[in-house]
């Protein structure tokens, strides 16, 4: 340990790096009762801490090594770190990328003046084809975690940290892929302030370091979550390994939802947009806050990285209040008669409806998907379970079932070929607390509800598909009560997409 503790003290990383703020997160801090802190590596160059790393390893090599020229596989943060390094040294540079790379990271690394060579379908192949070509052109291979020097380059964050927050601290919680970053801040934490715990965070899909210290070596995981990216690695660091075994306090694991929660939490503190991996270590910081409340001193989560794909984002908010136990999903059961929704929604009172799917079946029975804001996770999910039970209602709680967050929710629908006279209405509200239930009190109950489908997407109004049942002789009354509302409205009866796919 303590030559690596000399080896990050000898770091070259400034010359290009720089030395990032260490946050507090007064919002997050505020719900958990600690004292958060959030290390900002999102604001190096590449908005990542692999610059460190890959400018360390760069700048030690050998006048001859320079001349020959670098290798690195890689599809995210290390290649733009080892381009952006090369670059700066003066040092020819060949990124070997998947053939599916986005163009995004490929003309990322482009602009840094690396030369990117598309091979291979998934990185394996990519990693395979750098080597070969190492060998070929006497290259010098830059891993992206398992080097002495990549190591003791990542430790510079936990040098700046305990520079830079030189009260206690609790616990260091750290993302792991292969592990380059929780060995070099462990190796150095451990050294100085042996009382501060250094605690990884994997992806519960993606545990290769928790793996290895639970089989005593690096073992290769058979597939690894993509979610993540950042850390998607299915073998842990050989050198990495022997450090986190010796040094680490423990592995924490978590969630797709718990990372996009995270990713939230960073964006409603600070206003960036952490990549997942970027976010992981705070869900871990939050997990350990909840297991464990009593507190010694700082936690100190880092964001790793905000190399964000823009495509996600989506994504990340559908799921941020899952992960955040701020958000119910439910499938119920009413009866199949008009007037029950609205007495459905009366029942679950003012609180907050996010979404709310449903299409005809039957005469019998409606199945509903709902989706409701919660305040106290722990006291209301359960109440309001155990509330719609005793009044008779079907309750299938669908808050953690991945089919129904990911595809069902969107699924639900169909033809209704028995059903006549339907009528389909696309609507806007102003979007307030019961504005769901304000909405369906304005519609009525004169006519029966055949579709709904309703999601709030954190806007000033919200937007409602609906079909009524309303047969021709009524249509008149039916026009006259629909401009009373004071809604804008639009029929979709005979919209393409409604006939191709509903009606």
């Amino acid at each position: 340990m303590t030559d690596y503790v000399r080896k990050i003290l000898d770091a070259r990383v400034y010359d290009v790096a720089v030395q990032t703020p260490l946050d507090r997160m007064v919002r997050l801090g505020e719900r958990l009762d600690a004292s958060v802190l959030l290390k900002r590596e999102d604001l190096q160059p590449i908005f990542s801490f692999k610059i460190r790393g890959a400018y360390n390893r760069l700048a030690r090599l050998s006048d001859a090594a320079r001349a020959a020229g670098v290798i690195c596989a890689s599809a995210g943060n290390h290649a733009q770190g080892v381009a952006l390094s090369a670059q700066r040294l003066g040092i020819a540079a060949t990124i070997v990328m998947p053939v599916t790379t986005p163009a995004i990271k490929v003309d990322a690394v482009r602009h840094r003046g690396g030369r990117v060579v598309l091979h291979g379908e998934a990185f394996d192949e990519a990693h395979a084809h750098a080597r070969a070509l190492e060998r070929r052109h006497g290259l010098t291979f830059v891993h992206p975690f398992d080097d002495p020097d990549v190591i003791a380059g990542q430790g510079t964050v936990g040098m700046e940290i305990l520079h830079q927050h030189p009260g206690p601290i609790e616990a260091i919680f750290v993302p792991i892929g292969g592990g380059g970053l929780a060995a070099g801040i462990a190796a150095y934490v451990k050294f100085l302030r042996p009382q501060t715990r250094v605690i990884g965070v994997e992806p519960v899909d993606a545990a290769s370091m928790q793996a290895a210290l639970a089989a005593g070596a690096p073992v290769e995981l058979d597939r690894v979550g993509l979610f993540a990216d950042g850390v998607a690695v299915r073998r842990a660091g050989t050198e990495t390994f022997q450090l986190c075994k010796d040094l680490l306090d423990g592995v924490i694991l978590a969630d797709t939802d718990e990372m996009c929660a995270a990713v939230k939490d960073i964006f409603e503190d600070t206003r960036v947009l952490a990549e997942p991996a970027g976010a992981l270590s705070l869900a871990g910081l939050k997990l350990h806050a909840a297991r464990q409340p009593g507190r010694s001193g700082a936690l100190v989560a880092i964001n790793s990285g905000a190399n964000m794909n823009f495509d996600r984002l989506r994504h990340v908010a559908e799921r941020a209040e899952i992960g955040e136990a701020r958000e119910i999903l439910l499938g119920v059961t009413i009866p199949e008669e008009r007037g029950s929704y609205k007495r459905f929604i009366n029942v679950l009172g003012n609180r907050a409806i996010t979404e709310f799917n449903y299409r005809y079946a039957d005469n019998a029975a409606a199945h509903v998907f709902v989706g409701i804001k919660l305040g106290d996770a722990k006291a209301e999910k359960p109440a309001i379970v155990a509330e719609l039970t005793q009044l008779g209602y079907g309750v299938l709680d669908i808050s953690d079932n991945e089919a129904a967050k990911l595809h069902i929710r969107y699924m639900v629908g169909g033809r209704a070929p028995a059903l006549a006279d339907e009528v389909i209405l696309r609507f806007e509200f102003p979007e307030r607390p019961g504005s769901l239930l304000k909405f369906l009190e304005a519609v009525g109950t004169d006519w029966n509800i055949t579709l709904f489908h309703y999601r709030n997407h954190g806007a000033d109004y919200g937007r409602v598909l609906a079909g009524l049942q309303v047969p021709a002789a009524d249509r008149q009354r039916f026009v006259r009560q629909l401009r009373s509302l004071g809604y804008p409205y639009e029929e979709e009866t005979e919209n393409p997409a409604f006939r191709m796919f509903l009606a």
